[in-house]
C-alpha cells in the first residue's frame, strides 16, 4: 500500500481532492495530524510517562565510562 500526504492551504482545495479520490473510488483517511497514528500514540504514552515521574537522567560521563 502507498500512503500519500497532501498538504492543503485551503479548504476549498481539500474538498477538490477528496472529491477526485471518491470519484476514482479510492479510499482515504483523513487526519488532522501530520504524524502516523502509532507514532502518535506512542508520543503521547512518552508525554504520559514524563508527566507521572517515569524518567531516568542520564549524564555524559554515563555515557563514556
Amino acid at each position: 500500500m502507498t500512503h500519500l500526504i497532501v498538504h492543503s492551504d485551503n479548504h476549498d482545495k481539500l474538498t477538490a481532492v477528496k472529491a477526485v479520490l471518491k470519484a476514482l473510488k479510492v479510499d482515504f483517511d483523513e487526519a488532522k495530524t501530520k504524524y502516523a497514528p502509532e507514532f502518535a500514540a506512542k508520543m503521547a504514552d512518552g508525554e504520559g510517562d514524563i508527566k507521572s515521574g517515569n524518567t531516568v537522567k542520564v549524564s555524559l560521563d554515563d555515557l563514556w565510562k
